[in-house]
C-alpha cells in the first residue's frame, strides 16, 4: 500500500476555531496512525480577507495542539504559475475555454432560468466560441453535458452527482487567480495527498474536483467527510454555543490534549471509550469509526473532560504549566511554597489551570483576608484556648509535615475534647481566609512554619480583639 499522505488547507481570514481543529487533527492523526505524511497547506489566494495575523495565529494554535507537519507549510500565492500550468493543459485538451459573459449578463440569464424553471448554471454562451485570453475573460471547465459523476466516500458511502446540475464552472477568475475548486485539486495532485477528510459542507464542491481529477487522467483521493459540529440547539457551531478559537481555551487554562480528546471523539469512537491520551489516540484512530451523525458541542463536558486530564497530567509537568496562569496572577511564584506541592493539593480539585491558579492565592498572600462569613462563624472564643493551645505545640514541632501535624492536633483534641473539624476549620479560616480547601494538613505541610505559625496567630489575635471590643459594649 502507498504511504497515506493527508494535508490540512486552512484560510487564513480568522483564528483557528475548534471544527477547523478537528478537521487538522483527524487528517494528522490518521497520517501518524499510518506512518504516513502530513501536509500544511495556507489557502491564501482570497488577499481581500487573508492576513499575516491569521497565519500566525493557525501557527500558534496548531503548535499548542502538538500538531506537527511533515511538509510545508505551502502557500498558495507562491504557486499561481503551477496553476496556470495546468489551466494550460485543460485549454489546450480543449477541456477548460474562455468566457467573456459579464456578470451581469450571468445575473439575468440565472434569473430568466429561474423564471423558466430551468438549471441556474451556466448555459454554455462562450463554450464552443473558441475565444482568445483577454483581460475581461474567465476560464470555464467544460462539464460532461449528460451523465453523472460519483463519488464513494469512506463515511457517507456511494454519492451520484448529475453533470447537468454542475454546469461549466469558473476555474480561473479574470484576474489570474484560481479558483478554489481549481487550486485545491492541483495542490493535492502535485503534493501526492491521497486521502482527504474533511466537513461534509465541501460535498457540494467533490463532484467539480473529480471532474477535474479525471480530466487530468489523475487517480482520485480517498474522500471522508464527516458532519460538521453543531450546538446543542442542532444549529451550526459558533460563539454564542461557546466555541471560540483554539488560542482562547488555552487562555482560559485547558489542556491541549484535552481539547484534542474533545474534538476527536465529537466524530469518531472506539468502541465506549472516552478518555483517550494523544498516544492512545494516534494508535486507535481510523477511518472506518468516523462518525455518520453530527457530533453536539457541549462546554460542560468538555470542561469534565479537562479536569479528568488535569488529574492524570504528572505533577512536575502540571506545575510547569500553570506556572504562567499563577504569573498572571500576580504571584511571586519563585518566592513562595513549592511549586510541584502546591499543584499536588489542587489537581483534584481544579477544571482548569486558570481556576488552580486562582485557588492557590492563599501560599502567595502575605495577609490573608478573612471571608466575613467566615469569620464570624469559626473565628470565635470559644476556639481561643484550642488555638493558643495549637500554635504552643506547632511552634515546638522538629517535624512540620503531615504526620507530625496530625499529632499535634490530636494532642489538643485530647486536650480540649473537641473533634477535628472544630478545630480544623478555624484554622482553614486562618490560613486561607476561606472555609473550602484542600486537607488542612495539606496545606499547613506546604505553608510551612513560616506561614502558619504568623497566620495562626493572627487569627489568634483576631478573636481575642473582637472579644474585647464586644466586652466593652
Amino acid at each position: 500500500m502507498s504511504t497515506v499522505i493527508t494535508r490540512f488547507p486552512p484560510s487564513p481570514t480568522g483564528y483557528l476555531h475548534v471544527g477547523g481543529a478537528r478537521t487538522a487533527l483527524f487528517n494528522w492523526l490518521y497520517a501518524r496512525h499510518t506512518q504516513g505524511r502530513f501536509i500544511l497547506r495556507i489557502e491564501d489566494t482570497d488577499a481581500a480577507r487573508s492576513s499575516q495575523a491569521s497565519i500566525d495565529a493557525i501557527f500558534e494554535a496548531l503548535e499548542w495542539l502538538g500538531i506537527d507537519w511533515d511538509e510545508g507549510p505551502y502557500f498558495q500565492t507562491q504557486r499561481l504559475e503551477i496553476y496556470r500550468e495546468y489551466i494550460g493543459r485543460l485549454l489546450e485538451a480543449g477541456q477548460a475555454y474562455y468566457c467573456t459573459c459579464t456578470p451581469e449578463t450571468l445575473a439575468e440569464k440565472r434569473k430568466q432560468a429561474l423564471a423558466a424553471g430551468r438549471p441556474v448554471g451556466y448555459d454554455g454562451t462562450c463554450r464552443e466560441r473558441c475565444l482568445p485570453p483577454s483581460s475581461d475573460a474567465v476560464v470555464r471547465f467544460k462539464t460532461p453535458a449528460a451523465g453523472t459523476t460519483a463519488l464513494m466516500d469512506v463515511v457517507r458511502g456511494r454519492i451520484v452527482f448529475d453533470n447537468a446540475e454542475i454546469g461549466d464552472f469558473v476555474i480561473q477568475r479574470s484576474d489570474g487567480i484560481p479558483t478554489y475548486n481549481f487550486a485545491v485539486v492541483i495542490d493535492d495532485l502535485t503534493m501526492g495527498v491521497n486521502t482527504i477528510i474533511r466537513g461534509d459542507d465541501h460535498v457540494s464542491n467533490t463532484p467539480k474536483q473529480i471532474l477535474i481529477y479525471q480530466a487530468l487522467g489523475a487517480s482520485l483521493p480517498t474522500y471522508g467527510h464527516v458532519p460538521m459540529v453543531l450546538g446543542q440547539d442542532r444549529t451550526r457551531l459558533s460563539k454564542r454555543h461557546g466555541a471560540m478559537s483554539v488560542t482562547a481555551y488555552r487562555d482560559m487554562g485547558y489542556l491541549p490534549e484535552a481539547l484534542i480528546n474533545y474534538l476527536v471523539r465529537l466524530g469518531w469512537s472506539h468502541g465506549d471509550q472516552e478518555f483517550f491520551s494523544v498516544a492512545e489516540l494516534i494508535e486507535k484512530f481510523d477511518l472506518e469509526n468516523l462518525g455518520k451523525s453530527a457530533g453536539v458541542f457541549d462546554p460542560e463536558k468538555l470542561l469534565a473532560l479537562n479536569f479528568e486530564h488535569i488529574q492524570a497530567c504528572d505533577v512536575a509537568d502540571l506545575a510547569q504549566r500553570v506556572r504562567p496562569f499563577m504569573v498572571k496572577e500576580g504571584y511571586d511564584v519563585d518566592a513562595g511554597p513549592d511549586l510541584q506541592k502546591i499543584v499536588a493539593t489542587l489537581n483534584r480539585r481544579s477544571k482548569t489551570l486558570a481556576d488552580m491558579a486562582r485557588d492557590a492565592y492563599f501560599y502567595f498572600q502575605e495577609t490573608i483576608a478573612y471571608d466575613p462569613a467566615a469569620a464570624k462563624k469559626f473565628l470565635r472564643p470559644v476556639v481561643l484556648d484550642a488555638l493558643r493551645m495549637l500554635l504552643g505545640e506547632l511552634q515546638q514541632l522538629a517535624d512540620f509535615s503531615e504526620p507530625g501535624l496530625e499529632a499535634a492536633f490530636k494532642t489538643v483534641m485530647d486536650a480540649t475534647g473537641f473533634k477535628l473539624g472544630k478545630i480544623a476549620q478555624p484554622v482553614r479560616v486562618a490560613l486561607t481566609g476561606k472555609t473550602a480547601s484542600p486537607g488542612i494538613f495539606e496545606i499547613m505541610d506546604v505553608l510551612g512554619p513560616g506561614r502558619v505559625l504568623p497566620r495562626l496567630a493572627r487569627a489568634i489575635a483576631f478573636i481575642e480583639n473582637r472579644a474585647a471590643a464586644a466586652g466593652q459594649k
